[in-house]
């Protein structure tokens, strides 16, 4: 169970947009957590692979080398 409260103008339009559609605000609220929960989870494990490249706690690939692993070099 989540509470989450919401700036009255996000509250307006959500309602406005679930009265038309005869979708429920959870519905709404569930859709966009699941679309960008993937691209959240990708930015933290994108900075956490750069402050271990920063620290030398890990090496990039270089793009050439992994092109090469999947087989699409040129």
């Amino acid at each position: 169970m989540l509470a989450i409260r919401l700036p009255e103008g996000i509250e307006e339009r959500l309602n406005a947009l679930a009265k038309e559609t005869g979708r429920t605000k959870t519905f709404y609220v569930r859709e966009a957590i699941l679309k960008y929960l993937d691209n959240i989870e990708d930015m933290y494990l994108a900075e956490k692979r750069l402050a271990d490249i920063r620290a030398g706690r890990s090496k990039p690939i270089p793009l050439k080398d992994v092109m090469k692993r999947y087989g699409l070099e040129d």
